[in-house]
């Protein structure tokens, strides 16, 4: 055999020994990613603002049902609480009806919603009465234990009952005012005792944006 012929044989084989290795790679890969289920990382768009609020049905202070939608078309201020709360609550609902007092005419842009984490106790009657205290302007929700617990969960609130002394109890929960745009969208959060200027700024900014 001439050493041209072995030569192109050599080559030859190392070809298909080539095809071989690289057909058994490619093989390899299809199976890990199709037996095995693997796929390539898949690419997730976020708009980074957190998804909070969402469809409720609840009842108000005046006994009328009303839903996500009844506040929808002006920015809203969300704050969870109840009436039976020592100071959280109270506080937390006359610093609301003066930062609406500051607000001046543009307070009439802006829902200011109440919403119990106690319907145990909290009827819409004491609920009413309960409002007679603070902005005329502010509305009070109840419900079902579950519908405040789908509600709760929507915006994200944590609440629990606590056992107190005399087979009493209280209710820990989450104490910022959540601020949604006319969609019922997040637009912000307001601290508890936070300063009044930041909180109005971001009251006007809610507003402002809503006339944009």
């Amino acid at each position: 055999m001439s050493s041209t012929l072995r030569i192109v044989r050599w080559v030859t084989w190392g070809l298909v020994a080539l095809v071989i290795f690289v057909g058994t790679g490619i093989a390899i890969g299809w199976l890990r990613t199709e037996w095995l289920g693997q796929r390539p990382p898949t690419v997730v768009t976020t708009t980074g603002t957190p998804a909070v609020g969402g469809p409720f049905s609840l009842v108000n202070h005046r006994g009328e049902r009303v839903t996500q939608d009844t506040f929808k078309g002006k920015p809203t201020a969300y704050f969870f609480g109840f009436t039976h709360c020592p100071e959280v609550c109270p506080t937390t609902l006359f610093e609301m009806s003066q930062h609406l007092k500051d607000l001046g005419p543009d307070a009439d842009r802006l829902n200011v919603v109440f919403v119990t984490v106690d319907p145990e106790r909290d009827t819409p009657e004491l609920l009413k009465t309960y409002m007679e205290s603070f902005d005329p302007r502010i509305v009070a929700l109840t419900g079902t234990p579950e519908e405040i617990a789908s509600a709760a969960k929507s915006f994200r609130i944590a609440y629990r009952k606590v056992p107190t002394e005399g087979g009493n109890y209280t209710m820990e929960h989450t104490a910022s005012v959540i601020v949604t745009d006319a969609k019922g969208e997040l637009v912000t959060l307001i601290d508890y005792h936070e300063e009044a200027p930041s909180a109005l700024a971001k009251f006007r900014r809610a507003i402002r944006e809503d006339k944009a």
